[in-house]
């Protein structure tokens, strides 16, 4: 499930994108916004379902090579661990995971994916991971289980072929990468051997995280202008090199966050923007815009257009 710092950084880049183009109409740029959300929803469920491929592949090359015209001890008598793993036939399982692929219409179909499944199961097949549990005499649900998520964090999401695709499909995705890996080991982590359910699959978000992530990009835009208004004040002392694009759009946030959502405490929302200003901004952004909102919140707070409920939220 998207938490809210990743949602805030969606609304940045959305915001950024729209001030970069000619386009007056913020519901278009709106639209795009929650697009982007909605697709990385689609990453996540491919991530998931490439485990079930890795299986058929690897159970379809068994049989093959049962069929051959003089076949080894070892083709007769295949190691079964990985194919006939208990954990993934949970996740294999899950109807859940399967409504949701075909309800967005999702699947590795083709000769393209195929051939890319084909390459993932061979890179996993000489990994140490992976030889190392096929060397096990015997497997339980608890080994199979971490091994399948040893071999998620350190094969499946650091494979080069796989980011490559999916960076060729969707260029945004770079960015979702991380958040959709932590979603889908959570997602495994979740999954019980006891469970009368087979593996239940995250929603994209809570149905107040899609208002509130629709509300602050509106608000943004609405606003820009006396926000930048409001920044000009504080801001006159300093370099103009140091005045990057991206720190005014992170400062908008803040300010729109601030002004907008009365049940947000000011600490939370600074504290946000100055970590997403870590990797999006300059090296020293996170200091500028630290001492800049620092003043501004503190202003506005003093001419009431901040205005906090409950305690502890100020």
């Amino acid at each position: 499930m998207l938490n809210r710092r990743h949602l805030r950084i969606k609304v940045l880049q959305a915001l950024y994108a729209f001030k970069q183009s000619d386009n007056e109409n913020y519901s278009a740029g709106e639209k795009e916004l929650m697009h982007s959300i909605d697709k990385m929803y689609d990453l996540y469920i491919l991530y998931l379902l490439i485990f079930e491929e890795l299986i058929t592949f690897a159970d379809r090359k068994i049989e093959e090579r049962k069929r051959k015209i003089i076949p080894t001890e070892e083709d007769i008598n295949p190691n079964l661990n990985f194919v006939n793993n208990r954990f993934l036939e949970k996740l294999v399982n899950s109807r859940m995971l399967h409504t949701q692929a075909e309800d967005l219409k999702l699947n590795w179909v083709g000769d393209v994916n195929q051939d890319l499944i084909k390459k993932l199961y061979q890179q996993i097949e000489k990994s140490t991971i992976y030889e190392q549990y096929m060397s096990l005499e015997s497997t339980d649900f608890e080994v199979d289980k971490d091994f399948i998520l040893r071999l998620f964090k350190q094969e499946i999401a650091n494979s080069v072929i796989l980011l490559n695709h999916f960076e060729e499909m969707r260029i945004h995705w770079q960015d979702d990468f991380d958040h959709v890996f932590s979603m889908v080991i959570k997602t495994l982590k979740a999954i019980k051997e006891d469970a009368n359910e087979n593996a239940a699959i995250m929603e994209l978000y809570k149905d107040d995280e899609e208002e509130f992530t629709k509300k602050l990009f509106r608000r943004a835009v609405a606003n820009f202008t006396d926000h930048v208004g409001i920044l000009d004040k504080y801001t006159q002392n300093w370099e103009s090199d140091r005045l990057a694009k991206m720190d005014i759009m992170i400062m908008n946030l803040a300010i729109t966050e601030a002004k907008e959502f009365p049940s947000i405490p000011l600490k939370v929302t600074l504290n946000e923007y100055i970590e997403i200003s870590k990797f999006y901004s300059t090296p020293k952004s996170n200091v500028f815009i630290n001492g800049v909102l620092d003043k501004a919140f503190a202003d506005l707070k003093e001419d009431g257009s901040i205005r906090k409920v409950g305690r502890g939220l100020v």
